[in-house]
Order: C-alpha cells, then sequence, then structure tokens
C-alpha cells in the first residue's frame, strides 16, 4: 500500500473514531429543568420507642433545580446569608397539628425546624442536579395530638422559592 493508501486509511480510522464519539456524545441525556427549584414529597416514616410514641421522624424529599444553586457553603455568612437573615437557612419544615379535625400550624417550636443545605452544585458544565435530602426530626416526646403533618420548601442561592409540598397525615402514637 502506498502513501496515498496509508493516508486514506487513516483519515478514514479518524473519522470514523470522530463518528463513534458523536454518537456516545449524543446519546447522552442532558438533565433540563427550571431555574426555580422544584421539591415533591417521597417518604416518611416514625421512629416509635417503647412508650409506642414517636419521638423521631424520617423524612425523605426529591428535588431538582436547572442551575444547581441548592445549598450553601459553611463560609456563606455575608448577606443575605448572614445568621441575623432569614435566608440564613434554605431548607424550611413546617410541623401541623390535628386539632379537632381541622391542621393547626404549630408556632411554638423551639427551635423552628430550619436548616442549611450543603452545596449541591456540581463540577460540571452541565449544572442541572437532582436528588434526595432525607432528613431525621425530633418531635415532641409527649405530644398532645396523635396526628401530624409537615409542609417544607428550599431556596437556591439566587433566593428563587421552591414549591411547598405537605406529607399525608401521620399518626405519633400506636394503638
Amino acid at each position: 500500500m502506498g502513501t496515498k493508501g496509508h493516508l486514506m486509511k487513516s483519515v478514514f480510522i479518524l473519522l470514523s473514531a470522530a463518528a463513534c464519539l458523536a454518537l456516545l456524545f449524543s446519546c447522552v441525556k442532558k438533565e433540563s429543568f427550571s431555574v426555580i427549584p422544584q421539591i415533591g414529597f417521597s417518604d416518611y416514616y416514625n421512629m416509635f420507642d417503647t412508650t409506642k410514641i414517636a419521638k423521631t421522624g424520617v423524612l425523605t424529599i426529591t428535588f431538582q433545580d436547572g442551575d444547581g444553586d441548592i445549598g450553601l457553603n459553611p463560609w456563606d455568612l455575608n448577606p443575605p446569608f448572614d445568621t441575623a437573615s432569614y435566608y440564613y437557612y434554605n431548607y424550611f419544615i413546617d410541623l401541623y397539628e390535628k386539632k379537632n379535625g381541622v391542621f393547626v400550624k404549630d408556632t411554638t417550636l423551639v427551635p423552628p425546624l430550619r436548616y442549611r443545605i450543603p452545596n449541591l452544585t456540581p463540577n460540571d458544565a452541565n449544572k442541572a442536579i437532582k436528588g434526595i435530602i432525607v432528613d431525621t426530626i425530633p418531635l415532641n416526646p409527649a405530644p398532645k395530638w396523635d396526628t401530624i403533618m409537615f409542609s417544607m420548601f428550599i431556596y437556591d442561592r439566587a433566593l428563587h422559592k421552591s414549591n411547598v409540598v405537605y406529607t399525608p397525615q401521620i399518626v405519633v402514637r400506636r394503638p
């Protein structure tokens, strides 16, 4: 085979390799979500003790965000994320108790159920993220009411508020 034959063979191999790479990367689906975070209720279960009263609950939510700016670094303490700001926390959970057949928000929780999700932004060109957050929640050790539910939402670093989701009714006492 002459020089022209080797050159044609090399060009053919190079073009074939490029076509295979293009085909491979075209098959990788890039996720695309809104830059406003979206959350969903996934699961909740009680952890009962020997008194048949739930002392803690385990809450799982799903999340997705198009620009991946969910979470804060420990050093994110400048406004609006300073300790005196509402946005110091980025994960908010509210407790509702069923009193006489109606759910009423409990505003007496000290401290309130507020958390700082750590920075989840990927080191990737495509910043879209999705995942789950699992949280253990302390419950009233001597609840007056036997049925509760939670609502929750998150903020991203651009201060976009997610949708608000609710758990189903949760019985915190075993019969």
